[in-house]
């Protein structure tokens, strides 16, 4: 019996809706699936204006161009992150200014990033790890107080929120001025590839529309709100197919019941392995009071790179997959020399211990058993 890291899930209506979006005559972007699933978002999380894209590496790249990275800006993120987060805003010019992870979570520790902020910073990139909120309060509150723009890559962080000190919740995505989302075919709600920019400054949104269709004005156009369209600033073809949309929209429509399945898939993972991790050693996720747990990953922080390895080789040997996960950027063989030389201890670390462990739908309860029983030998 082999268990894979991940498996995509297909909710059973995928392509009943696709062969429905041919059969309206129209299967390139922005029809009839585009819109319903755009609406889904902006309903349900309350992000001002949402738009598909063909990938969140899409959504960063648009995020890039709307706040304007020129050649020598500075851009503060973690280290700890996927190569995307960083190329974005390379394109455009930037000067990656990489933050350390917290000590206890892989998130961007939001005490280091005050004294990265110099007269050239222009933004701070948050990137919401696991679908688990970065400490959104004090970076938004040090961003106003130095006028830059605050983009959340949530990739992983479809259905997650983050509590303020009031009490007021707030979805993932919709408290930085722009936010970028996955569909992935190894997140929770998937699209093959596919992702969206969410727009929640008014400022950025006329003109998302317009670089979203190729620097046009084509979706107002469409709209009839000019009688032509035309050539009217920076763009590209960001906007997925009909096709693509239509895949969305029969997991949209499964949502909670997909959410459901994957935070009990991680609290068995999670109250089974407790003990375990206790007595070897290892560190489980935890939640911090501020956030939610949208059930996307579930990881193991080893002790070492040594016991990591032999982690994932057990695992391995039994026919379990289970994975590490991201480098860090500043070491990376592209930006190590770009890098200003400081030591991000926390990134590092992550990067040698830690582990993901197999957590898709469609996980039998059999096989999460047949995963913690292979910990729990001697």
């Amino acid at each position: 019996m082999k268990t894979p890291f991940n498996k995509p899930y297909l909710s059973g209506r995928e392509t009943f809706y696709i062969e429905d979006a041919v059969k309206r005559g129209k299967i390139s972007g922005n029809g009839v699936y585009t819109q319903k699933c755009q609406k889904f978002f902006e309903d349900k999380y309350g992000f001002s204006k949402c738009l598909l894209t063909t990938s969140c590496t899409a959504a960063l790249e648009m995020a890039a161009i709307l706040v304007e990275i020129e050649p020598g800006d500075e851009v503060i993120m973690p280290s700890y992150t996927f190569v995307s987060t960083a190329n974005a805003f390379i394109l455009r010019g930037a000067k990656i200014v990489f933050a350390d992870s917290r000590s206890d979570h892989p998130n961007i520790d939001e005490n280091s990033l005050e004294s990265l902020i110099t007269a050239r910073t222009k933004a701070i990139v948050v990137v919401h790890y696991a679908g688990v909120a970065c400490h959104m309060e004090p970076i938004m509150a040090l961003a106003k107080q130095h006028d830059l723009f605050v983009i959340e890559d949530a990739a992983q962080a479809i259905d997650s929120y983050y509590t303020f000190a009031d009490g007021t919740k707030k979805a993932l995505g919709s408290i930085g001025h722009l936010a970028a989302f996955s569909f992935h075919e190894t997140k929770n709600i998937i699209s093959g590839e596919g992702g969206m920019l969410a727009v929640n400054d008014e400022q950025f949104a006329k003109r998302a529309e317009i670089i979203w269709e190729k620097g046009t004005n084509r979706s107002s156009f469409f709209r009839g709100e000019v009688d032509k369209y035309g050539w009217i600033d920076i763009g590209s073809s960001f906007l997925p197919s009909e096709i693509v949309a239509a895949f969305l929209w029969a997991q949209l429509e499964n949502l909670e019941d997909i959410q459901r399945k994957r935070r009990a898939i991680w609290e068995a993972y999670h109250q089974q392995l407790a003990s375990w991790a206790l007595a070897n050693g290892i560190k489980l996720p935890q939640i911090p009071n501020y956030a939610t747990n949208n059930g996307h990953m579930f990881y193991l922080i080893c002790k070492s790179l040594e016991q990591r390895t032999a982690v994932i080789n057990h695992l391995k040997a039994h026919g379990i997959l289970a994975v590490f996960h991201y480098l860090s950027l500043h070491k990376s063989l592209f930006y190590n020399e770009r890098h200003d030389g400081r030591s991000l201890v926390n990134s590092d670390h992550f990067t040698d211990v830690l582990v993901r462990l197999p957590l898709y739908y469609e996980l039998a309860v059999e096989e999460v058993i047949r995963v913690l029983r292979e910990f729990k030998k001697p």
